[in-house]
């Protein structure tokens, strides 16, 4: 069995003159961050691995939610190809992942995340919001295996305001 989170970042703000990589968390994406590690602290059980987007935005938002699941530093890496919008990146990502590796959680951006989780999953959604966080099961015992799978959970900061 294979778990993957798809977690978007959270929101940004667009009040600095900055190339969009570079591009923080607003006050509502600092707060909403908190609530959804706030949560997944008591949903999720497990993580080996995290992948991560070097845009700031990205980065903050795996700060501020990783602490909630007892991850690691040595388990959060930042993949430059997670810095997708399309989704074709993030997957060659997930696919290559070791697969020692059992429970993978993916911060990333739109479209690329809506993407993949109506691609991967078992429930269709519009927009997978900032800060939403999807996670979805596979019965294989290899990432490359990855195919439809069974959405678990879906945890967006609307619901928990």
């Amino acid at each position: 069995m294979k778990t993957l989170y798809l977690i978007r970042h959270a929101k940004s703000s667009w009040e600095f003159d900055l190339e969009d990589h570079k591009r923080p968390l607003n006050s509502r994406g600092l707060k909403d961050a908190k609530r959804i590690g706030e949560k997944l602290e008591t949903t999720v059980k497990m993580v080996d691995r995290v992948l991560c987007s070097t845009a700031t935005r990205a980065k903050q938002t795996a700060e501020i939610i990783t602490p909630y699941l007892k991850i690691k530093d040595e388990q959060v890496h930042f993949v430059p190809e997670l810095y997708d919008f399309n989704g074709a990146q993030v997957m060659k990502v997930i696919k290559e992942c070791d697969n020692e590796v059992t429970s993978l959680i993916i911060f990333g951006h739109n479209h690329a995340l809506t993407s993949l989780v109506n691609l991967l999953g078992s429930q269709m959604i519009d927009n997978l919001p900032t800060a939403g966080v999807v996670g979805i099961e596979f019965d294989v015992d290899q990432w490359g295996k990855i195919d439809v799978g069974n959405t678990l959970l879906s945890v967006f900061p609307k619901h928990l305001r």
